[in-house]
Parts: structure tokens; sequence; C-alpha cells
């Protein structure tokens, strides 16, 4: 389904009764052939606007396409954070293992973990969320965004896409919707949950949410012309970037 190499209609099934965790670990080999995977023309778009920084942290890291597209960006290191054991196996065999031209591998960490779990504090310049945020429920996403503030450095961004709601006639909104509803409907009747929400943090609630959690907040509307509804969120903690020691 979706490329020859991708998942089978069986195996989507099999995911959607799968808790979130074990439904990207069943996934993981084969998730860089579904459109659940952030196109690399998305986060290519988003490099210039990041530029040069020391240290960046990707939350829900998945098989690291992010990490890959801030390497080259990061002085000293990308961490990329995800609790699906499976998701990192494949960013470390596509990024890590042979024939892969990261140099220092000190410079390109995985680490398995719920976001809900990091105590990083005032370590990164940069921390990003691709195509993730829709795993994160309504009822936790100020804390997601005290998280994402405490492991920034004074003046660093929060960088991550997302769209505005569309109009009520747009079938974009009764398509996402429907499988919003059909999530809720899935967890009230079957368990584990599977939590995935298109609807949860468009940009009105990201943007009123991210003001009251003390950010500074910056959207670059249609940053990539291949996915014009795209908006590009930074949302900065204040204070002065340090230079690098």
């Amino acid at each position: 389904m979706f490329h020859p190499d991708g998942p089978t209609f069986f195996e989507l099934a099999r995911q959607a009764l799968s808790s979130t965790e074990r439904g990207y670990n069943l996934l993981a080999p084969k998730f860089e052939w579904t459109p659940f995977r952030t196109p690399d023309v998305v986060l290519q778009a988003a490099a210039p606007i990041i530029g040069e920084v020391d240290d960046a942290l990707d939350l829900c890291c998945g098989t690291g396409a992010a990490m890959a597209m801030l390497r080259p960006l990061c002085r000293r290191r990308v961490v990329g954070v995800d609790f699906s054991q499976g998701m990192l196996e494949e960013a470390r065999r596509r990024y890590l293992q042979d024939g892969q031209d990261l140099q220092d591998k000190d410079a390109f960490v995985l680490v398995h973990g719920d976001v809900f779990d990091v105590d990083y504090e005032n370590e990164f310049d940069v921390v990003t969320c691709f195509g993730a945020c829709g795993h994160i429920l309504p009822g936790q996403q100020r804390r997601f965004l005290d998280i994402v503030y405490r492991a920034l450095r004074p003046g660093g961004r929060f960088v991550f896409a997302t769209a505005a709601r569309p109009p009520l006639w747009s079938p974009r909104l009764w398509l996402a919707a429907g499988f919003d509803a059909s999530m809720i409907v899935r967890n009230i009747f079957w368990r584990p949950p599977f939590h995935m929400y298109y609807l949860a943090f468009l940009l009105s609630r990201a943007r009123r949410l991210l003001l009251e959690s003390g950010y500074e907040v910056e959207v670059h509307t249609g940053y990539c012309d291949a996915f014009p509804r795209l908006s590009l969120v930074v949302a900065s903690k204040p204070g002065q970037r340090s230079a690098l020691p």
C-alpha cells in the first residue's frame, strides 16, 4: 500500500489495533515508504530558517529524517529521542552503519525514551518536532511545551510545521475530522490506545499555547513551495543566545 515496498493493508490494520509504541515498532521497517513520513522537501525548506546552531534536539525523531537535515547545521551534536525502539533501530541502520557519511557518530545521538521523561535543561539551541505533534494529546500539550522550553538555552528556538484549520467547505477538514473521530471511537472501545490526531495542534491553538507558555512566536507561512498550506512555527525562548565556548 502507498508504495511497492510500503506496508500492506493488513499491516496497517495491525498497527492501528496496537498501542502507539508497538504500532510504530511494527511499522518501522517500512515507515520510509508511507505518507506518514515527513517529506524531505518539507524538512530541507526549514534548514535555512533554522541556520547554524551548536546543538539540536529532535523529539519523536522516528527514523531520523529530521536529524539528517539538522546534522549539517550543528557544530556539535544532534540528539534524537523516540519511544519506539524499532524506529530508532531503523534510524541507526540508515545513518550510523556501513556506507553512511556521518563521520562523527558522537554527533548523531539516538535516545530511547518518552519525550515526557526527558530532563534536558538549557542544553539546546533548537528543538524540532516534525510530523509528531498530533501524538501529543490536548491535555498534555502545555506540559510538552514546558519540557521543550526547559531544554532550550536562552534565545533557543522550538521549530515545527503545522497548518491553519481548513475552511468548513474543504474536504481536507472533513477527512481530518473523520480520522480524528475514528481515533476517539477506536480508543473508547479498544485497548491499548493509539493516539494520533490531525486537528489537535493547528496553527491558531499552537500559537496561543506557545505565547501562554512564555515563548516569542514567529510564523513562516507558505515556507515550503511544494506544500504551500504548511507554516513553519519558530517559537523562541526569551534571552540572548550565547556564543560557542
